[in-house]
Protein backbone atom coordinates (compact mmCIF):
# COMPACT_ATOMS: atom_id res chain seq x y z
CA UNK A 1 0.00 0.00 0.00
CA UNK A 2 1.05 3.60 -0.51
CA UNK A 3 2.13 5.85 2.35
CA UNK A 4 -0.96 6.93 4.30
CA UNK A 5 -1.93 10.63 4.48
CA UNK A 6 -1.09 12.72 7.56
CA UNK A 7 -3.10 11.48 10.55
CA UNK A 8 -4.31 8.22 9.01
CA UNK A 9 -3.77 4.99 10.97
CA UNK A 10 -0.81 3.27 9.33
CA UNK A 11 0.55 0.61 11.72
CA UNK A 12 -0.11 -1.28 14.95
CA UNK A 13 2.13 -3.19 17.30
CA UNK A 14 1.99 -4.59 20.81
CA UNK A 15 4.47 -5.30 23.58
CA UNK A 16 4.11 -8.69 25.26
CA UNK A 17 5.95 -10.23 28.19
CA UNK A 18 5.55 -13.60 26.44
CA UNK A 19 5.94 -12.99 22.71
CA UNK A 20 5.79 -16.67 21.77
CA UNK A 21 2.43 -17.04 23.56
CA UNK A 22 1.15 -13.92 21.77
CA UNK A 23 2.25 -15.30 18.41
CA UNK A 24 0.48 -18.58 19.13
CA UNK A 25 -2.73 -16.83 20.24
CA UNK A 26 -3.01 -14.35 17.36
CA UNK A 27 -1.84 -16.94 14.86
CA UNK A 28 -4.79 -19.10 15.88
CA UNK A 29 -7.38 -16.33 16.27
CA UNK A 30 -6.48 -14.15 13.26
CA UNK A 31 -4.56 -16.57 11.06
CA UNK A 32 -1.31 -14.62 11.31
CA UNK A 33 2.08 -15.93 10.31
CA UNK A 34 5.26 -14.31 11.58
CA UNK A 35 8.58 -13.24 10.15
CA UNK A 36 12.01 -13.55 11.70
CA UNK A 37 12.62 -11.57 14.88
CA UNK A 38 14.83 -8.55 14.28
CA UNK A 39 17.48 -8.76 16.99
CA UNK A 40 18.82 -5.38 15.87
CA UNK A 41 15.51 -3.81 16.86
CA UNK A 42 14.72 -5.56 20.13
CA UNK A 43 13.34 -8.77 18.59
CA UNK A 44 10.60 -6.84 16.79
CA UNK A 45 8.58 -9.44 14.86
CA UNK A 46 6.18 -8.65 12.03
CA UNK A 47 2.88 -10.45 11.58
CA UNK A 48 1.44 -11.27 8.15
CA UNK A 49 -1.99 -12.04 6.72
CA UNK A 50 -1.77 -13.78 3.35
CA UNK A 51 1.86 -12.72 3.15
CA UNK A 52 1.20 -9.00 3.74
CA UNK A 53 2.38 -7.08 6.80
CA UNK A 54 -0.49 -6.30 9.20
CA UNK A 55 1.06 -5.71 12.66
CA UNK A 56 4.02 -6.57 14.89
CA UNK A 57 4.77 -7.96 18.33
CA UNK A 58 7.78 -7.19 20.49
CA UNK A 59 9.06 -8.04 23.99
CA UNK A 60 9.44 -5.18 26.47
CA UNK A 61 12.80 -3.50 26.71
CA UNK A 62 14.59 -4.06 30.05
CA UNK A 63 13.14 -1.71 32.64
CA UNK A 64 10.04 -0.97 30.53
CA UNK A 65 7.94 -3.96 31.48
CA UNK A 66 4.25 -3.10 31.76
CA UNK A 67 0.80 -4.36 30.85
CA UNK A 68 0.41 -5.73 27.35
CA UNK A 69 -1.45 -3.37 25.03
CA UNK A 70 -1.86 -2.53 21.38
CA UNK A 71 -0.45 0.74 20.05
CA UNK A 72 -1.88 2.44 16.97
CA UNK A 73 0.45 4.59 14.86
CA UNK A 74 -0.79 7.64 12.97
CA UNK A 75 1.01 8.69 9.80
CA UNK A 76 3.20 11.78 9.75
CA UNK A 77 5.17 13.48 7.01
CA UNK A 78 7.53 14.92 9.65
CA UNK A 79 7.62 13.21 13.05
CA UNK A 80 9.53 16.08 14.68
CA UNK A 81 6.93 18.61 13.53
CA UNK A 82 4.13 16.33 14.73
CA UNK A 83 5.84 16.00 18.13
CA UNK A 84 5.96 19.79 18.38
CA UNK A 85 2.23 20.05 17.62
CA UNK A 86 1.52 17.36 20.23
CA UNK A 87 3.20 19.50 22.89
CA UNK A 88 1.50 22.68 21.69
CA UNK A 89 -1.89 20.97 21.92
CA UNK A 90 -1.29 19.92 25.53
CA UNK A 91 -0.13 16.36 24.90
CA UNK A 92 3.03 14.64 26.07
CA UNK A 93 5.78 13.15 23.94
CA UNK A 94 6.57 9.89 25.75
CA UNK A 95 9.37 8.89 23.39
CA UNK A 96 11.11 11.49 21.23
CA UNK A 97 11.20 10.92 17.45
CA UNK A 98 13.66 8.10 16.80
CA UNK A 99 14.90 6.90 13.45
CA UNK A 100 14.54 3.15 12.98
CA UNK A 101 17.20 2.39 10.39
CA UNK A 102 15.87 3.18 6.93
CA UNK A 103 12.41 1.90 7.89
CA UNK A 104 11.18 5.26 9.15
CA UNK A 105 10.93 7.46 12.23
CA UNK A 106 8.69 6.78 15.21
CA UNK A 107 7.63 8.52 18.37
CA UNK A 108 5.17 7.73 21.15
CA UNK A 109 2.81 10.27 22.66
CA UNK A 110 -0.01 10.66 25.16
CA UNK A 111 -3.03 12.89 24.61
CA UNK A 112 -4.21 15.18 27.46
CA UNK A 113 -6.74 12.56 28.58
CA UNK A 114 -4.07 9.84 28.92
CA UNK A 115 -4.48 7.96 25.63
CA UNK A 116 -1.15 6.60 24.33
CA UNK A 117 -0.59 6.42 20.56
CA UNK A 118 2.29 6.30 18.12
CA UNK A 119 3.44 8.47 15.23
CA UNK A 120 5.14 6.97 12.17
CA UNK A 121 7.02 8.82 9.46
CA UNK A 122 7.47 6.20 6.76
CA UNK A 123 10.77 5.35 5.17
CA UNK A 124 11.07 1.98 3.45
CA UNK A 125 8.37 0.60 5.80
CA UNK A 126 5.16 2.26 4.66
CA UNK A 127 2.97 0.56 7.26
CA UNK A 128 0.06 -1.81 6.71
CA UNK A 129 0.50 -3.97 3.64
CA UNK A 130 -3.26 -4.47 3.50
CA UNK A 131 -6.31 -3.27 5.42
CA UNK A 132 -9.92 -4.43 5.88
CA UNK A 133 -9.15 -7.97 4.73
CA UNK A 134 -9.21 -11.10 6.92
CA UNK A 135 -6.48 -10.84 9.56
CA UNK A 136 -5.73 -7.18 8.80
CA UNK A 137 -6.39 -3.92 10.61
CA UNK A 138 -9.80 -2.42 9.93
CA UNK A 139 -10.65 0.36 12.38
CA UNK A 140 -9.70 1.99 15.70
CA UNK A 141 -11.33 4.06 18.42
CA UNK A 142 -9.89 6.28 21.13
CA UNK A 143 -11.52 5.32 24.45
CA UNK A 144 -11.30 8.21 26.91
CA UNK A 145 -12.86 9.38 30.17
CA UNK A 146 -12.33 13.00 29.17
CA UNK A 147 -13.69 13.29 25.61
CA UNK A 148 -13.47 17.08 25.61
CA UNK A 149 -9.69 16.95 25.95
CA UNK A 150 -9.28 14.33 23.20
CA UNK A 151 -11.73 16.14 20.93
CA UNK A 152 -9.73 19.37 21.22
CA UNK A 153 -6.34 17.67 20.93
CA UNK A 154 -6.46 15.43 17.88
CA UNK A 155 -7.70 18.01 15.33
CA UNK A 156 -4.95 20.37 16.52
CA UNK A 157 -2.28 17.77 15.81
CA UNK A 158 -3.71 16.23 12.62
CA UNK A 159 -5.86 17.70 9.82
CA UNK A 160 -9.05 16.05 11.06
CA UNK A 161 -12.60 17.22 10.50
CA UNK A 162 -14.85 16.11 13.38
CA UNK A 163 -18.36 14.65 13.19
CA UNK A 164 -20.63 13.58 16.04
CA UNK A 165 -22.90 10.54 16.08
CA UNK A 166 -26.42 11.45 17.20
CA UNK A 167 -27.16 8.78 19.78
CA UNK A 168 -28.48 9.43 23.30
CA UNK A 169 -26.92 6.17 24.48
CA UNK A 170 -23.29 6.86 23.62
CA UNK A 171 -20.96 9.82 23.15
CA UNK A 172 -19.18 8.90 19.93
CA UNK A 173 -17.19 11.16 17.60
CA UNK A 174 -15.62 10.50 14.21
CA UNK A 175 -12.54 12.06 12.67
CA UNK A 176 -12.32 12.47 8.89
CA UNK A 177 -9.44 13.11 6.52
CA UNK A 178 -11.01 14.54 3.38
CA UNK A 179 -13.95 12.26 2.58
CA UNK A 180 -12.55 9.31 4.53
CA UNK A 181 -13.41 8.55 8.15
CA UNK A 182 -10.21 7.28 9.77
CA UNK A 183 -10.71 7.22 13.56
CA UNK A 184 -13.40 7.09 16.21
CA UNK A 185 -13.60 8.49 19.74
CA UNK A 186 -15.71 6.80 22.42
CA UNK A 187 -16.44 8.30 25.84
CA UNK A 188 -15.84 5.71 28.58
CA UNK A 189 -18.83 5.39 30.88
CA UNK A 190 -19.41 3.89 34.31
CA UNK A 191 -19.44 0.40 32.78
CA UNK A 192 -15.64 0.64 32.49
CA UNK A 193 -13.92 -0.33 35.76
CA UNK A 194 -11.92 2.59 37.22
CA UNK A 195 -8.66 0.64 36.93
CA UNK A 196 -9.01 0.44 33.12
CA UNK A 197 -6.92 3.29 31.67
CA UNK A 198 -7.88 5.20 28.53
CA UNK A 199 -6.63 3.42 25.42
CA UNK A 200 -6.93 2.96 21.66
CA UNK A 201 -9.06 -0.04 20.69
CA UNK A 202 -7.82 -1.66 17.48
CA UNK A 203 -10.16 -3.75 15.29
CA UNK A 204 -8.94 -6.63 13.16
CA UNK A 205 -11.01 -8.03 10.29
CA UNK A 206 -12.26 -11.62 10.48
CA UNK A 207 -14.46 -13.64 8.10
CA UNK A 208 -16.63 -14.91 10.99
CA UNK A 209 -16.89 -12.94 14.23
CA UNK A 210 -18.41 -15.74 16.31
CA UNK A 211 -15.82 -18.25 15.18
CA UNK A 212 -13.02 -15.80 16.02
CA UNK A 213 -14.52 -15.23 19.50
CA UNK A 214 -14.73 -18.98 20.05
CA UNK A 215 -11.07 -19.41 19.09
CA UNK A 216 -10.02 -16.49 21.29
CA UNK A 217 -11.90 -17.62 24.40
CA UNK A 218 -10.80 -21.21 23.79
CA UNK A 219 -7.22 -19.98 23.95
CA UNK A 220 -7.68 -18.04 27.20
CA UNK A 221 -8.94 -14.72 25.84
CA UNK A 222 -11.79 -12.90 27.60
CA UNK A 223 -14.94 -11.71 25.83
CA UNK A 224 -15.68 -8.16 27.00
CA UNK A 225 -18.61 -7.23 24.73
CA UNK A 226 -20.64 -8.78 21.94
CA UNK A 227 -20.76 -10.30 19.45
CA UNK A 228 -23.09 -7.57 18.23
CA UNK A 229 -24.56 -6.73 14.83
CA UNK A 230 -24.21 -3.12 13.63
CA UNK A 231 -24.54 -1.29 10.31
CA UNK A 232 -20.72 -1.43 10.11
CA UNK A 233 -20.37 -5.16 10.75
CA UNK A 234 -20.67 -7.84 13.41
CA UNK A 235 -18.04 -7.23 16.08
CA UNK A 236 -16.86 -8.28 19.53
CA UNK A 237 -14.46 -6.73 22.04
CA UNK A 238 -11.89 -9.03 23.66
CA UNK A 239 -8.83 -9.15 25.86
CA UNK A 240 -6.05 -11.55 24.95
CA UNK A 241 -4.58 -13.88 27.62
CA UNK A 242 -1.93 -11.25 28.50
CA UNK A 243 -4.55 -8.54 28.96
CA UNK A 244 -4.24 -6.55 25.72
CA UNK A 245 -7.61 -5.24 24.49
CA UNK A 246 -8.60 -5.64 20.84
CA UNK A 247 -11.72 -6.19 18.76
CA UNK A 248 -12.66 -8.41 15.83
CA UNK A 249 -15.16 -7.45 13.15
CA UNK A 250 -16.81 -9.20 10.22
CA UNK A 251 -17.51 -6.29 7.88
CA UNK A 252 -19.54 -8.50 5.50
CA UNK A 253 -22.29 -9.08 8.09
CA UNK A 254 -24.21 -5.85 8.66
CA UNK A 255 -27.55 -5.04 10.22
CA UNK A 256 -29.58 -1.89 10.88
CA UNK A 257 -29.61 1.62 9.51
CA UNK A 258 -26.59 3.90 9.54
CA UNK A 259 -26.72 6.36 12.47
CA UNK A 260 -27.26 10.04 11.87
CA UNK A 261 -23.97 11.94 11.95
CA UNK A 262 -23.57 15.71 12.06
CA UNK A 263 -20.56 17.94 11.41
CA UNK A 264 -18.96 19.58 14.43
CA UNK A 265 -18.43 23.29 13.99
Amino acid sequence: MAVQPEGAPCWADAMFGDVEAAKSFYGDVLGWTFGESSTEYGNYTEAYANGKAVAAVVPPMPGQEGPAQWCLYLASRDAAATAARIREAGGEVVMEPMQVGDYGTMCLARDPSGVVFGVWQAGTHEGFGVMAEPGAYCWAEVFTRDPGKSDAFFPQVFPYRAKQMEDDGVDFRLFDLGERTVLGRMAMGDDFPPEVPPYVNVYFTVPDCDAAVARATGRGGVLRFGPMDTPFGRFAALSDPQGAAFSVIDITTTEGEMPKITDVA
